[in-house]
């Protein structure tokens, strides 16, 4: 990990990053620019395949992740490897977490490629919340959000049927005028997504395309028959 102070002229070369991160929707440039200058002090850098933060580890600052990817994962009660998420800038991480009675990240966190984080104190933070209601609001809107994904990923992991949360996966991913989508996960990170062996996932992939479901070209989900798709 690289740690580097974070200077003036420095800051505002992430200006653009900033305005397509949904906490700042609906700021202009010049409040963007006021708030790198009030609160950004350090610039955190990863390379691939390094730990960002540990699942348990305290949430001391906000992370805002501007450059690069992340996956989370979580450890099980029984060892085991839950895959949770990837990451895209622009987005703090925890963000339900950090102001919580047990403010601890509730997953690891890895690097797949070289990311860059901003840090952020948490009580800078909270003050600009107080102080401007639309970051209060993307920020509440945000954790809104988080919600809703970790709620569908419990369903998800209830369905007994390796097929059903396949379909479910496909359906939230695609929609009825658009029904391609580009997996972001290789097939063995998709298999640890489902908690399933590589060859059962390969081989249920391979009947939902005999059963003219759907179509793969490389990373490339094409939906065939939604309506099938919807009676898995």
């Amino acid at each position: 990990m690289e740690n580097v102070a974070l200077e003036h002229h420095h800051a505002h070369s992430h200006d653009q990053e900033l305005s397509y991160c949904p906490l700042f929707r609906g700021m202009s440039q010049k409040e963007h620019d006021d708030f790198l200058d009030r609160n950004v002090r350090e610039v955190l850098t990863f390379e691939k395949g390094e730990t960002v933060v540990r699942q348990g580890d305290p949430i001391h600052f906000v992370m805002l992740l501007i450059q690069g990817s992340v996956r989370s994962e979580m450890i099980t009660m029984e060892g085991n490897v839950l895959d949770i998420d990837i990451m895209e800038p622009v987005i703090p991480l925890a963000p339900s977490f950090i102001y919580g009675a047990k403010n601890n990240y509730p997953v690891d966190v890895i690097a797949l490629e070289t990311t860059i984080f901003l840090k952020i104190s948490k009580e800078a933070w909270l003050d600009e919340m107080a102080n401007n209601k639309q970051l209060l609001t993307n920020f509440l809107t945000m954790n809104a959000d988080l919600t809703h994904f970790l709620t569908s990923k419990l369903q998800m992991i209830s369905l007994k049927s390796l097929r059903k949360k396949l379909a479910t996966y496909f359906l939230e991913n695609t929609t009825v005028e658009d029904g391609s989508f580009m997996l972001k996960r290789s097939r063995t990170q998709l298999a640890e997504y489902f908690g399933v062996q590589r060859q059962s996932l390969a081989r249920s992939l391979k009947e939902m395309e005999e059963d003219g479901i759907i179509e793969l070209k490389g990373r490339t989900v094409n939906v065939i028959d939604r309506n099938k798709l919807i009676r898995e």
